[in-house]
């Protein structure tokens, strides 16, 4: 099978127009500044400004293009197996808050979308966990009987729409898919006036805490009594949330099929190796969403062979070749399951931060948005302890362990890498790689045209060395997930300043 050569865009973002706020100019002056326009920051600043608050939204990019615009869209509390294991790490008492919690923010979302009447393909789906053997079917029972205990109208069902067998399901009426982009335009469109603003193409570099706080961009401030960072993973080090949690990455591509051939639903395997399915309209079809792949950020390289495989169970499973989109995303994984909403550290008053979505953003990033609003507004909220950013997390766990070691390899062992490559010569047409060039470790991409583009190879986060994705043509840092192009801008954080480009045209080790 030959590799994608088009670049990867998510059909969320293809299938809407591109935003046109302004850029942030000069100063500005709000009750509330939130740094991040994806779902946690766009419902936050919604509930707030409904609330009476004005608000500042400050997005470096475009509203609803980070990772909320690359998700699948399922808002639902089903997240593939997580209720037997959270009474069993947590307690009953604190996995029942997690269902309701994240319940609620599936009707959140509903009535914010009935209210405003938005037009986002909206509709109320069931949502299962499915096991294709009697491998993982015990697992699936087993949450079967957690999730009824804490009060989710679960049903343990052996028949779906999918055009395969399985062994059984976990099914969750009522859930909520829809169209993120359109959702979260809406909304955005319905912040500007009275006070409040929406900034794009405005990048933060500090947030520093006072009466008022100051947000600092590259385009100017935004002073604000309280500021709320939802930038997946914060872009302040100070709460260390990037040793809490480890970024994953995975894959998504969108089929054409038949509405009499799709399946309804939303639908996740159970066990390591799943899948994810859903459909969207498509003009007078469907597009069959297929996700799988993932993988801890910055660790692979022919990342092609993910949208391969997902390409291959497209075409056993539903017997279909063609691919309208692919694209990817990620997502900070907490190590104890459990979100991060609430102050940046015990010692800030007003700065607040919401990351740790273990990849089911569109539910808690949503909770995250209405909790937020409650704590700004000084109302109690149920969800606050369970959720307290500045909680005592569980750093000591074998897959904490395991995560912190690996990235104290990756800071130390990758420099270690490509000292015996040391000519661009050696770097192929499409081809990304590390370089020793004049003793300095170079990250070099040659182009299809033969140019080669090089810049530093160390991350400007924390200097853990970066290593290629060539599905994406990016440098990715392995150690907390920040990522570049190949001629070095920032297309995700937690870095805010691009790697530094050199020339390497001519240039031998």
């Amino acid at each position: 099978m030959t590799d994608f050569v088009e670049k990867p865009i998510s059909f969320w973002i293809d299938s809407t127009p591109q935003s046109q706020f302004p850029s942030l100019q000069g100063s500005v002056s709000v009750d509330v500044a939130i740094v991040g326009a994806g779902i946690a920051g766009i419902t936050a600043a919604t509930l707030l400004k409904r609330a009476g608050k004005t608000v500042a939204v400050i997005e470096a990019a475009r509203v609803g293009t980070g990772v909320s615009g690359h998700t699948t869209a399922k808002v639902t509390a089903l997240h593939q197996l997580i209720y037997a294991e959270l009474i069993k790490q947590q307690g009953e008492t604190k996995a029942r808050l997690y269902a309701e919690s994240n319940q609620a923010a599936v009707e959140q979302v509903a009535q914010l979308i009935e209210q405003d009447g938005i037009e986002c393909d909206f509709s109320r789906q069931s949502a299962y966990t499915f096991a294709e053997s009697d491998d993982t079917l015990g697992q699936v029972e087993e949450e079967v009987e957690a999730a009824l205990k804490l009060g989710l109208p679960v049903a343990l069902v052996q028949a779906t729409s999918l055009p395969f067998p399985i062994a059984g399901a976990i099914k969750l009426d009522r859930q909520v898919q829809f169209h993120v982009r359109k959702y979260l335009m809406h909304l955005a469109n319905s912040i500007p006036g009275s006070g409040s603003y929406v900034f794009e193409q405005s990048r933060v570099q500090h947030v520093e805490e006072g009466q008022p706080c100051e947000v600092l961009t590259d385009r100017g401030t935004v002073q604000a009594k309280d500021v709320i960072v939802t930038t997946n993973l914060p872009i302040l080090n100070q709460g260390l949330f990037f040793a809490k949690a480890y970024p994953k990455r995975s894959y998504l591509i969108g089929v054409p099929i038949d509405p009499a051939a799709a399946p309804v639903g939303m639908y996740i395997g159970a066990g390591s190796d799943y899948y994810s399915i859903r459909t969207t309209p498509y003009g007078d079809r469907l597009l069959l969403l297929i996700g799988g792949g993932g993988h801890k950020v910055g660790t692979v390289t022919h990342t092609q062979e993910r949208y391969h495989k997902l390409a291959a169970f497209a075409q056993s499973r539903f017997g279909i070749d063609s691919i309208a989109y692919r694209w990817s995303t990620q997502d900070m994984v907490s190590f104890d399951k459990l979100p991060f909403i609430g102050k940046l550290t015990p010692f800030n008053n007003h700065i607040y931060v919401a990351t740790g979505f273990s990849l089911w953003g569109m539910s808690k990033g949503t909770l995250s948005g209405m909790l937020l609003t409650d704590m700004i507004l000084g109302r109690e909220n149920p969800w606050a302890e369970l959720y307290d950013a500045t909680r005592a997390t569980p750093f000591i766990t074998p897959q904490s362990i395991k995560e912190n070691i690996e990235v104290g390899v990756h800071w130390l062992g990758d420099r270690l890498k490509g000292l015996q490559t040391s000519s661009t010569r050696d770097v192929a047409q499409g081809e990304g790689k590390l370089l020793t060039l004049d003793g300095e470790k170079v990250a070099v991409y040659r182009d299809h045209q033969g140019k080669c583009h090089g810049v530093s190879a160390v991350c400007t986060h924390l200097g853990c060395i970066v290593d290629w994705n060539d599905a994406e043509r990016s440098w990715d840092c392995p150690c907390h997930g920040a990522r570049f192009d190949y001629d070095g801008a920032v297309l995700h954080g937690p870095a805010i300043n691009p790697l530094k480009q050199k020339v390497v045209e001519g240039v031998e080790g």
